[in-house]
């Protein structure tokens, strides 16, 4: 019988493993993998160009989520919902909070509405070939995401800056990027750096660079409760990190 036992407990440490070994918060390994910090691919030494270029062009499929996903799970959601308000000691029949269940579970569904968006979708008709070879910066885009640990708000604004190489994408896109990276449960240095890797991928610039200030309500409602506390994290890539003379140039116009 104790034989037994130990031998379906190692099955299921052994299945646990090789689950977490795929992915990171639903999303393949390769996806997190993509980029070091000096903006060169990270990789075993002697990866073939195949495997290198498989990794690099995962993005292009990331969709975990459909519309016809979220019909389908809209009340198991609101299920779920009704079952924590029971939990907190409240009666989900009083009037007030008879259609909380739905409104919370579609809310939610809509916070993390980047799970649906695919970065290929966004910018299929908005690469455009121009000979420019100056800073191109995007200042002060609103970003609202989910903590990831706790499931409350963070908000901030994203600047972004990039040096063209012949290439250079619509305006809008890049806080179409921050829209669909920053609408999913996050931690703000990997939606950092999801939206420089994008960008990079996408145009093949010179170099990207990503700022992010936030304010994270986990700090602010609950723990130690810092009400001016901000978080900035930033992703240098290419000859913004190699050359301090461009850095120092995107962070100065940020400022302005």
């Amino acid at each position: 019988m104790e034989r037994s036992k130990q031998k379906q407990l190692n099955q299921s440490e052994m299945q646990a493993a090789n689950t977490n070994d795929g992915s990171v918060n639903g999303h393949f390994e390769g996806m997190v993998k993509m980029t070091n910090r000096t903006g060169g691919p990270q990789g075993v030494p002697g990866e073939t160009n195949s495997q290198s270029s498989s990794v690099m062009e995962s993005w292009r499929e990331e969709r975990t989520r459909s519309v016809e996903d979220n019909e389908m799970s809209l009340p198991s959601l609101a299920a779920a919902y009704t079952t924590i308000l029971r939990g907190l000691g409240e009666d989900p029949q009083r009037q007030g909070l008879l259609k909380t269940p739905w409104r919370a579970a579609t809310a939610m569904q809509f916070f993390t509405k980047g799970y649906q968006e695919k970065i290929i979708d966004v910018l299929n008709d908005a690469i455009f070939d121009e000979d420019h070879d100056e800073m191109v910066i995007v200042k002060d885009i609103d970003m609202f995401s989910m903590c990831e640990h706790h499931l409350v708000p963070i908000f901030g604004r994203v600047h972004i800056g990039y040096l063209p190489n012949k290439r250079v994408l619509g305006l809008s896109k890049l806080a179409r990027i921050v829209e669909i990276y920053s609408r999913r449960l996050q931690v703000q240095e990997r939606l950092t750096k999801q939206i420089a890797v994008a960008i990079t991928e996408a145009l093949q610039p010179a170099g990207v660079g990503v700022v992010v200030e936030a304010t994270h309500m986990c700090m602010v409602m609950r723990g130690v409760q810092k009400m001016n506390s901000k978080t900035v994290t930033s992703t240098m890539l290419g000859v913004f990190r190699e050359d301090p003379k461009t850095r120092d140039e995107f962070l100065t116009l940020i400022r302005s």
